[in-house]
């Protein structure tokens, strides 16, 4: 028998649902409700007519988003079978609504599907749709929904471009988060503000960004030729070099004037030492940043027991993340000023670039083959900053 599945969405859940086009693609912010829409109409395809809905990540980690929420209704409809290792939930009247995963797309050759719902598919490989999704749906004349948060111009844009042409099998839709009534006005203001604004426009505002991949805007703002102060206080980050890459010590006014970067390669660690030494020394009273992952912990000892006050800093992919997004948002403040002599690092902060891992996480990191030693200097150096401003405040 048919089962139906109750459901409240708000207003723009319900124009996406109400919609007849056979595909449509949603942009949508973070926390507009994009999951919740494709889990209703997945279970509801299940239960009204006895249908197959797949529910598909980019990969099965990222399967977990869909997964909780299917299971757990599913859990509550009685006579419904929840399978956890499959990832399947049976309703009685023998519908199906099953989670799958993109990352290898042969896997999702040879099923006949009613319904699916293609989640995060900005983050997922064009040719699992092309080659094994959409064939899947014909024989069936399945339907598709495609949801996610924009990835710059690539493929899901690409789709989203479709939708919005004079073509009735396809229909598009972009909400910012604030069209969810559930999200409280003040929570995506602070989101706003904290957030870099490159970041905020593509998460919250659902904006497809030309430049996706970069991180620093406005990098040649802040190449305003403007002057340090003559007798300011400092901060000096730290970045140790590895096989392949520099080591660069920046300083930092902080006012957020760089004012000297000391960059070296192929240079023993006992030179290192020796150049920090005398660059601290011309900066009397500077507080050091470093890393300290790897071979950065013997030199970060050998420095502290030299009497140099220096703060190790442990670079995990949560923490890089927060001193880099720390630095992005400085830079749309204008609150940044280089000097024109330093082409590397200008260089280095308008090629660094983010991407969304398999887990949904954001990697920030140098396009392969560049290097991002002075940014990494500089984000440990305005970190430092960032702790050390309030008290030059109270100081005044």
């Amino acid at each position: 028998m048919p089962v139906t599945i109750e459901a409240k969405p708000h207003k723009g859940q319900a124009e996406v649902h109400n919609d007849p086009a056979r595909y449509r693609v949603l942009s949508g912010g973070r926390r507009w409700g994009k999951t919740r829409l494709g889990v209703l109409e997945c279970l509801d395809t299940a239960g009204a007519s006895g249908g197959r809905a797949w529910w598909i990540a980019p990969s099965y980690k990222m399967g977990s988003v869909g997964w909780r929420p299917i299971s757990r209704m599913g859990a509550s409809i009685p006579g419904a079978e929840v399978k956890h290792t499959e990832r399947m939930v049976t309703l009685p009247g023998g519908g199906t609504v099953q989670v799958r995963s993109a990352d290898d797309p042969d896997s999702l050759r040879g099923e006949g599907l009613d319904y699916c719902v293609l989640d995060e598919c900005a983050f997922m490989q064009e040719r699992a749709w092309q080659e094994a999704i959409r064939p899947a749906l014909s024989d069936r004349n399945g339907r598709a929904l495609f949801i996610s948060t924009p990835k710059g111009r690539n493929w899901f844009w690409r789709l989203h471009q479709r939708g919005q042409s004079d073509n009735s099998d396809w229909q598009a839709f972009s909400f910012p988060t604030s069209d969810n009534p559930y999200i409280p006005d003040h929570e995506i203001e602070a989101a706003r503000r904290d957030m870099p604004e490159r970041i905020f426009a593509q998460e919250y505002m659902a904006q497809f960004l030309e430049d996706g991949g970069g991180v620093f805007r406005r990098v040649l703002d802040a190449v305003n030729g403007e002057s340090a102060p003559e007798h300011g206080q400092y901060v000096i980050g730290c970045d140790w070099g590895r096989t392949n890459d520099a080591t660069v010590f920046c300083v930092l006014e902080l006012s957020g004037h760089v004012v000297e970067l000391d960059r070296m390669t192929k240079t023993d660690y006992q030179t290192q030492v020796s150049r920090l030494h005398a660059l601290w020394e011309r900066y009397p009273g500077a507080e050091i940043i470093a890393e300290q992952n790897s071979m950065g912990g013997p030199i970060v000892e050998a420095l502290q027991n030299a009497g140099l006050p220096v703060t190790p800093f442990t670079t995990t992919s949560k923490s890089k993340q927060q001193i880099i997004d720390g630095l992005a948002l400085a830079f749309e403040r204008g609150d940044i000023h280089i000097p024109r002599d330093e082409p590397v690092l200008i260089g280095e902060l308008q090629a660094y670039e983010s991407k969304r891992l398999a887990s949904g996480a954001i990697s920030y990191s140098a396009p392969e083959g560049m290097h991002d030693d002075t940014v990494m200097a500089l984000a440990l150096a305005w970190s430092a900053r960032q702790d050390a401003f309030p008290l030059v405040l109270m100081s005044v």
